[in-house]
Order: C-alpha cells, then structure tokens, then sequence
C-alpha cells in the first residue's frame, strides 16, 4: 500500500475518532483526494474491523464486548460520564505515542478511549491490566498486546489485580504509562478508589520512563482513598478544555505539562 494510501486512511481514521461517524462528502473536504478514492479506503478500513461503512459514509465501529453490560446503571454511568471529553483526551494522549514505543494503559473509561484511537496505528506494544483494552486491541495486527494477567477483584470491574499482575510487571520496561485516576490533587497526588488496583499502577508506573495523568475536569482536586503516586512524579496531565486555569495552576507550579482539549 503506498504512502499518500496509509495517510489518507489515518486522515479518515482521526476525523471519525473525533465525529464518531461522517459522510463521504465530509470526509472528501476534511481529507481530499476523490470520492472514488475515498469510498476504496472505507472499504480497507471496514476489512481491517476499523469502521463500518453506511449509506453515503462511514461510522466508527466501537467493539461490542460491552454487551453484557448493557443494563448495567453502574456501568452505563461511568461509560456516559463526560463521554466526549473523554474522547477528546484518548485521542490527544494517542498523537503522543510513536512508532517502536512500548506504552502502559492501565484500566479505566478515558484510557479505554487511549486504546480505541491506537487500534489503526502500526509498531506499537501495549501492556495493560485492562481485560477490556486487552480485547479491544487484540485483532490488530500492527499492535502487540499483554495483558498482565492476575485477578479480578470485585464485580463488574475489567481491571486485573494482584501477585500475577505485579510479578508480570518485573519483566517488562515501557516507554510511557497512561494512568487513569478517579482523583488528582497537586497535594495528594493521584489516587484510585481501590487499594489493590492502586498496587498495580504504582509498579506500572516505576517500570516506566514518563508517566501521563489522563482526566476529565470532574477529578481535578479530588482526593479517592487508595494512593497511586504523588503529584511531582506526574510528567504530563491531559484534560478537557473545561478544565480553569486556577484549577491547573498547582499542577503547572510543579513542572507538570498540561495539555487542554
């Protein structure tokens, strides 16, 4: 497949990350090239599993192996919650790995969006303790995925904890790690609700030369009971455009880059 193929794929393929679904006409001015041209890369990224094709466009395909969790309120909530800032911050934290890195994501929903925005990417190794990610990523032939293995603490939860997760990450050494928090505070650090989920990032994070805080407005100043890491070993923090300067200003005062979208 030649070069200007490869880039007008990727071109589609972060224009529907970004609107979910779009027509050919949309993608015809967001891109160029032709119609013709343009309806044969739907077809290539359709066969890679990418995106589904419709009537006139295109739709990003969201894997379905949330279907048990359909009914689930707990669940539903948490997906739902600032979906499309999260979006935005999985797609910003995406445009910083590169090809030949080895990356972390821990589990989470805006991490989650991480690894759906890498699936077309190619060279890239991605180690998780997220079932989900693990799932999402794994028919992709240009990403090499491992999952962490260990237990699955409590019900309803995708994140592996545990002796097997923490005895895997000894072996293993990542270019940078995607931490998704339930809390960040410039004095408190980044905290999770779960003790033994905290464990696990915290070891992720020390066989990795960068750590990134990716998180909504929603968890800036907020304090969760299980400590990960405190707020000076943080090197970047992606949040949404909603997020104040007051808010941020801490978080700068350290040496910490903050990246809005």
């Amino acid at each position: 497949m030649s070069k200007s193929i490869d880039q007008r794929s990727e071109q589609i393929i972060k224009f529907l990350l970004r609107s979910g679904t779009a027509t050919v006409e949309e993608l015809l001015a967001a891109v160029g090239s032709s119609a013709p041209s343009i309806r044969r890369d739907l077809a290539r990224l359709e066969h890679r599993g990418l995106i589904r094709r419709t009537h006139g466009g295109a739709t990003l395909v969201e894997p379905l192996l949330y279907e048990p969790f359909r009914y689930d309120s707990s669940f539903l909530a948490r997906e739902q919650r600032y979906a499309s800032e999260k979006r935005r911050i999985g797609l910003a934290a995406a445009e910083l790995v590169q090809a030949g890195e080895t990356v972390g994501l821990t589990a989470g929903t805006t991490t989650t969006h991480i690894g759906r925005s890498l699936r077309h990417r190619d060279r890239i190794q991605v180690i998780t303790n997220a079932i989900n990610i693990g799932m999402e990523l794994c028919n992709q032939p240009g990403i090499r995925t491992y999952l962490t293995g260990g237990v699955v603490p409590w019900a309803w939860s995708f994140s592996l904890t545990g002796n097997a997760a923490l005895t895997f990450l000894d072996d293993v050494y990542m270019d940078r790690v995607f931490l998704s928090v339930t809390g960040i505070d410039a004095e408190r650090g980044a905290t999770t609700l779960e003790g033994d989920e905290a464990l696990v990032y915290r070891k992720m994070l020390k066989r990795a030369k960068q750590t990134i805080v990716v998180a909504d407005s929603s968890k800036l100043g907020i304090v969760s009971p299980a400590f990960i890491c405190p707020a000076n070993e943080i090197h970047t923090l992606i949040t949404n455009a909603g997020a104040t300067a007051e808010a941020l200003a801490p978080f700068e005062s350290q040496g910490i880059r903050v990246i809005r979208v």
